[in-house]
């Protein structure tokens, strides 16, 4: 286990009353260097693809809502990432002995918002599919300092809550409440994005 049950529990606890949660150095820095190794790799290799909107018949590139480049991944595939996996492992059992939640699936990518690009406000789930259940976003940005931009807006019950993407942290919300925006980042933004899933992904990749 890479954490006791007693941070799992304050977490859980924060993600149940607030509908989300934030984790500083949620992952190590060993951990850290492992996906950033793997991400430039697949950036290298131009493995990441302009990210759309919608689902299935519905899915179109609209530059002008959201600006990132993503690869997906796969467990069976992408093995040097056995590391994440097993920590994605662990908060999904957290999740279900905690919160109580049936979970069966998860997909997540990592994703790069070049400077200039942004994410308009919206929601993390599709009329077509709603099976999302709780977000996942684990920011990889080293140095990030005030006026880098990139931040994340959440929007909860009136209150609009500003999450800067610095390196390691954790950010869960509960993917059908909390209604989000990427601020306009003004340097490269990188993060590792999932979502777990109360009934298997089905039949392709479905972006958002």
């Amino acid at each position: 286990m890479h954490y006791t049950e007693e941070k799992w529990l304050v977490w859980m606890d924060q993600l149940a009353k607030n509908d989300y949660v934030i984790v500083d150095d949620f992952i190590s820095e060993a951990l850290f260097s492992n996906i950033m190794d793997f991400f430039h790799e697949m950036e290298s290799a131009d493995k990441l693809k302009k990210a759309g909107i919608g689902a299935q018949q519905d899915f179109l590139v609209k530059a002008e809502i959201r600006g990132d480049f993503i690869y997906w991944l796969e467990e069976e595939r992408d093995t040097v990432l056995k590391p994440f996996f097993e920590l994605k492992d662990e908060l999904i059992q957290m999740l279900k002995r905690f919160c109580y939640l049936s979970l069966s699936g998860s997909e997540f990518h990592i994703a790069k918002y070049p400077a200039g690009s942004h994410y308009h406000r919206h929601l993390d789930q599709f009329n077509e599919r709603t099976n999302r259940q709780i977000t996942v976003l684990i920011y990889l940005n080293k140095d990030w300092k005030k006026g880098d931009g990139g931040e994340l807006v959440i929007y909860n019950e009136g209150e609009e809550i500003l999450v800067e993407p610095v390196a390691k942290r954790l950010l869960l919300f509960k993917s059908d409440v909390i209604e989000h925006e990427v601020l306009t980042t003004n340097v490269p933004r990188y993060s590792l994005t999932g979502w777990l899933l109360h009934q298997p992904a089905g039949i392709g990749y479905l972006l958002g």
